[in-house]
């Protein structure tokens, strides 16, 4: 299901955030998954999953509380949030019906601006279908103030890790002057088409593979 170099599909809206974004992620995949013939449903390894608005969403949080032993918060405190998520989530997500799951905590959206009302999360959403993540999306964070003071906490991190601070990405931050209120998608053209093709691995629908360069 991974390869080292990979096909996305990126995309930003002005004026909207992720909540917009889930909306116009759900569109484009049903619109797609009806061009290749399946408009309703798609069939992969002999599941049929519905693809029939409005698509399912769950929040981190309700998702740790739902299929993992322990909370989120334990998960985090105990540096076992990723392995989890990988492990014990995302098989999960999505087998019937596409999730989109939300609202990651804060640590986990460097780029991604935090909620308003609940600043220990952040705007960020992943789609999964048949246990799959097929996308990556947020709200932008826009504040390049703030953009600044974590890309310093990064920093500070990896100095007491002894690994090597990277330079301040300054005409990023720069930008960011100029970038309006808006939401950025990242959806993987690879996993996309795997699903719709019902294929046994992504190997099977690219052009190359890393090995085949050798």
């Amino acid at each position: 299901m991974h390869l080292p170099e990979f096909t996305l599909l990126e995309w930003y809206t002005a004026g909207h955030t992720y909540l917009e974004m889930m909306a116009q992620c759900e569109k484009l995949v049903q619109i797609v998954a009806g061009a290749a013939g399946q408009p309703d449903s798609l069939c992969y390894r002999n599941r049929r999953i519905g693809l029939s608005s409005p698509w399912d969403r769950m929040t981190v949080s309700e998702a740790f509380d739902r299929y993992s032993r322990i909370s989120m918060k334990a998960a985090l405190a105990r540096n076992r949030f990723d392995e989890i998520m990988a492990i014990e989530i995302e098989p999960c997500l999505g087998c019937d019906h596409p999730v989109f799951l939300y609202d990651y905590p804060a640590s986990c959206g460097a780029l991604a601006r935090l909620k308003p009302d609940n600043p220990s999360v952040a705007e960020r959403f992943e789609l999964y279908i048949a246990g799959l993540e097929l996308c990556n999306a947020f709200t932008e964070l826009t504040d390049p103030v703030e953009q600044r003071k974590r890309f310093n906490a990064e920093r500070r991190l990896r100095g007491l890790a002894g690994k090597v601070a990277y330079p301040m990405p300054e005409s990023f931050l720069s930008a960011l002057n100029d970038m309006p209120p808006s939401s950025g998608n990242a959806l993987g053209m690879d996993r996309l088409i795997l699903l719709l093709t019902d294929a046994n691995s992504i190997d099977d629908v690219v052009a190359f593979i890393p090995e085949e360069l050798e």
